[in-house]
């Protein structure tokens, strides 16, 4: 089992106009200190999701809760949103089969279904409670903090909708993920008798997939939460600060080192699977809210991230990454080993138009696309790199997962921010509360 990361479509001469070997060894100094600055935090205490791969009491909680009281329900809906939510979309999607909630109960293997209400947006909302029996259904309301009004006002309305078709059962349909001591949510458990498990006061939103945020609706749905964290820990394990064998340290110094040196601070993450669609959506959060910030003395940094998806924006966002502004790294995800694949028949006789795919798969056909396309880039000096997983499975996602938070902390260090608070996000909700007359 592995994960590569390859860089050598960042450099010149391979692209032209790419980072030169000069500037990697430059960059490696200001690599060292910024593993000195993480090594700090981490001796702190503030990196608390490194600490979550290590499983423990916790996990063995959250499990048995899954596998007893959790499959007594038909559907599970995540109350949530940002790091709340994008975590549990991102291993459904990542874990489970295709179109997941459109299955019978029976390809399901009688796991429920699970859905992710990440917007307040009236119509999808009031939709998604429509085709759920609240019966037979168990809501996990997410806010860390418990105090995001998103989340609140969706509690709100489906504690009211419990009241009013299971009465006094309504408690048992409930659990909140969220702060272990403080909050309003953490309140309501209390009195209540709702089941609550937590998240560390350590960990912030979008690095807590690894937490029972993500956890506990991905063993809900039957993904295997064990081997997610087994992979986090490896990846963890493998991560000492060393770009020859770290792939989370190679990946934020050449990002950083592109920006900052050649000015192509729009990072694109390409997934070449479909399953890891939602991942990128993740990165997209943990990446800009890391380090979309300011400096210490004022001045706005860090990079903008894009999630595209293979082979389908080679015809929506390519041509833009090939001739538009000169301001784009492209990292693709590739899977190596595919679980499924799909045998394209021998091309008719007499029709040329169909001779190169016929008696391929498509997923060769997605393989050389996405080769085809790195070439491409590089032939019109637009520097990528290539992530590899041997296999789409909890082991290798739970490392992608752990690999990208550590890389968004090392990227903090080298531009000079902190990654783990969203002072810009802060000041919308105190707007927003004090239009509400809160």
């Amino acid at each position: 089992m592995a994960i590569a990361l390859d860089t050598t479509l960042m450099f010149a001469p391979r692209v032209a106009g790419a980072l030169e070997p000069a500037a990697w060894r430059e960059g490696l100094a200001a690599l060292r200190d910024a593993e000195a600055v993480v090594a700090r935090r981490r001796a702190a205490g503030e990196l608390g999701f490194l600490d979550l791969a290590q499983g423990g009491a916790a996990l063995d909680e959250l499990r048995r809760f899954a596998d007893g009281v959790g499959q007594a329900f038909s559907d599970v809906v995540v109350l949530g949103i940002g790091g709340s939510a994008l975590g549990a979309r991102a291993l459904r999607g990542a874990l489970r089969p295709p179109a997941w909630n459109a299955r019978s109960d029976a390809a399901r293997d009688w796991f429920p279904r699970l859905h992710v209400a990440d917007n307040i947006d009236p119509a999808g909302f009031a939709a998604l409670l429509e085709r759920t029996d609240p019966a037979r259904t168990l809501f996990l309301v997410v806010s860390k903090s418990g105090t995001t009004a998103e989340t609140l006002a969706q509690y709100l309305v489906v504690r009211e909708r419990l009241r009013e078709t299971v009465g006094a059962a309504a408690p048992r349909h409930l659990v909140f993920v969220t702060d272990p001591e403080r909050g309003a949510l953490r309140a309501i458990a209390r009195a209540e008798g709702i089941v609550s498990m937590d998240v560390p006061p350590n960990v912030g939103g979008r690095y807590s997939v690894l937490s029972p945020v993500g956890l506990l609706p991905a063993a809900l749905a039957g993904i295997d939460v064990a081997a997610l964290l087994e992979g986090a820990m490896a990846m963890r394990d493998r991560c000492t600060g060393d770009p020859e064998t770290d792939p989370a340290a190679a990946f934020a110094l050449a990002q950083w080192l592109a920006h900052t040196r050649l000015g192509l601070g729009t990072h694109v993450l390409m997934p070449y699977a479909g399953a890891l669609r939602d991942v990128a959506a993740w990165f997209v959060q943990l990446w800009a809210e890391s380090l979309g910030k300011r400096r210490p003395d004022g001045t706005p940094t860090g990079p903008t991230p894009i999630a595209a998806i293979g082979a389908t924006d080679q015809h929506a966002q390519l041509q833009n990454f090939m001739d538009g502004p000169r301001d784009k790294t492209v990292t693709f995800v590739a899977v190596a080993e595919r679980a499924v694949d799909v045998a394209v028949p021998p091309a008719p006789a007499g029709e040329p138009a169909f001779a190169h795919v016929g008696g391929r798969t498509l997923g060769q056909l997605l393989d050389v696309e996405r080769r085809a396309t790195a070439a491409a880039l590089a032939g019109v000096g637009r520097p990528s790199m290539s992530i590899t997983l041997d296999r789409c499975d909890a082991w290798h996602v739970g490392g992608l997962l752990m690999m990208m938070q550590l890389a968004a902390v090392r990227a903090g260090a080298l531009y000079g921010v902190d990654p783990l608070d969203q002072p810009g996000v802060e000041l919308g909700k105190r707007l927003a509360i004090e239009e509400l007359g809160g």
